[in-house]
């Protein structure tokens, strides 16, 4: 998969970063997932569009999100892409676990039309599969996802 590097959003994140948003998150994000950020943090694709394991429909990646030390503080505006933001947008859109702290389902990217694709750790802590999350179904401690992929490698061939 190709992103366009004129897209990415800086600074790249650190491996202190990640731990941190992990301890917070509670949660161990994928090697090859926090590898992809390293290299792509908040990346457009250039082929940006893919089919979903289980619904069969097509979507649109409008762009990967980021890990920011500091969104706010990011000098383009682009700290609105940050996970953590889009977490606090979404909050309990996207558990049925009222009592929840820390993470089950990471937004990762932004789909065409609201949507977003997910790494959905409701069933394996530590081996996440990757999913979509329908903002239009999900309500609060209702969330809606479609399987996609059984990991973060195999989404990323989806896109190749």
């Amino acid at each position: 998969m190709k992103i366009d590097k004129s897209t990415l959003i800086l600074p790249l994140p650190s491996d202190e970063l990640f731990e941190r948003k992990e301890k917070n998150w509670r949660l161990k994000l994928p090697e090859d997932f926090k590898s992809f950020l390293k290299e792509n943090n908040g990346g457009k694709p250039v082929i940006d569009t893919f089919s979903c394991k289980e619904n069969g429909h097509e979507y649109a990646i409008d762009r990967f999100l980021c890990i920011l030390e500091n969104p706010k503080n990011n000098e383009n505006d682009l700290g609105v892409y940050d996970i953590d933001v889009t977490l606090t947008q979404l909050e309990d859109r996207l558990t049925d676990n009222e009592d929840l702290i820390g993470a089950e389902i990471l937004p990762i990217a932004v789909l065409f039309a609201g949507d977003f694709v997910c790494l959905d750790f409701r069933e394996d802590n530590t081996h996440p599969c990757v999913c979509v999350w329908s903002h239009e179904e999900s309500g609060e401690l209702e969330p809606v996802t479609y399987m996609t992929a059984s990991s973060f490698g195999e989404f990323i061939s989806l896109l190749s």
